[in-house]
């Protein structure tokens, strides 16, 4: 009975995901079509992705619980960390955000054109010959209001610990004269139980995971709670060392937190 209510669980949210992944990508593509500004387009792009991640976390069972919310009016450097796609559902519900992702996702059929509809900025994590460029476009984005949401560990994880920061692209708040906001992802819960390894592999895509076995794992689940907490704002200055920045915004993100629980 209970394989037969999670097979049945899927099959409607996987109707669900191609429902609603069409919906998105038909309003993204009108945006395309009407509107020639690039940075008005980005806005809309990413209030599309707000109304399509809302519909998706309620359909899917995941709650959302925001600690110490920003307000409306702020933006800047969004920094947090980051264990899988889920999260991404997360924080693009929460507020319209710009997500830096990387050319790899780019190039991965839909997921690409997913990406590039939601107004993610991309950068070249296999090499580093056009970082000025990237940090560029990230400094005026910053600089034109919008939010921009960084993982500065470059990388989803096993819920395990947060790895260590990327530096570079974090200076880009400090040349943009804006604020860095550092969160905090937790899973509260997962099926009304705490975040153990037991569905581990439901929500984190690592290792060999790859993305539709992640997708449907986490599709079967019963309901998850996922917790974004705002921490403390760091205000970078543009002399200040990089290394000293990230380590100081991953200690603050590191001690709220709550790494999976190990089921012996």
């Amino acid at each position: 009975m209970h394989t037969l209510k999670v097979s049945i669980r899927l099959i409607y949210r996987l109707i669900i995901f191609v429902v609603y992944s069409s919906d998105y990508l038909l309003r993204a593509a009108w945006i395309t079509w009407t509107e020639q500004d690039p940075y008005l387009r980005r806005k809309k792009y990413t209030l599309n992705a707000v109304r399509t991640n809302t519909i998706a976390c309620k359909k899917f069972g995941i709650r959302i619980e925001v600690v110490n919310p920003l307000p409306a009016s702020a933006h800047g450097l969004i920094v947090g960390n980051h264990m899988g796609f889920l999260d991404i559902m997360v924080m693009a519900s929460v507020s319209p955000n710009l997500f830096v992702t990387s050319n790899e996702m780019k190039e991965t059929p839909f997921l690409g054109l997913i990406c590039e509809m939601g107004g993610c900025l991309f950068v070249e994590r296999r090499s580093r010959g056009n970082i000025q460029n990237e940090l560029k476009e990230m400094i005026d984005h910053l600089q034109k209001g919008f939010r921009v949401i960084l993982y500065p560990e470059a990388t989803s994880h096993n819920g395990e610990e947060i790895l260590p920061f990327k530096r570079t692209l974090l200076t880009a708040a400090a040349h943009a004269g804006v604020p860095i906001y550092p969160y905090a992802f937790n899973f509260k819960s997962i099926n009304n139980g705490p975040f153990t390894t037991k569905f581990r592999d439901s929500v984190c895509y690592y290792g060999g995971i790859t993305f539709p076995v992640s997708m449907f794992r986490s599709l079967c689940l019963d309901e998850v709670t996922a917790e974004v907490t705002f921490l403390e704002p760091y205000y970078p200055k543009v002399d200040e060392d990089r290394g000293y920045v990230a380590d100081t915004v991953r200690e603050r993100i590191v001690k709220a937190f709550r790494p999976v629980q190990k089921v012996i």
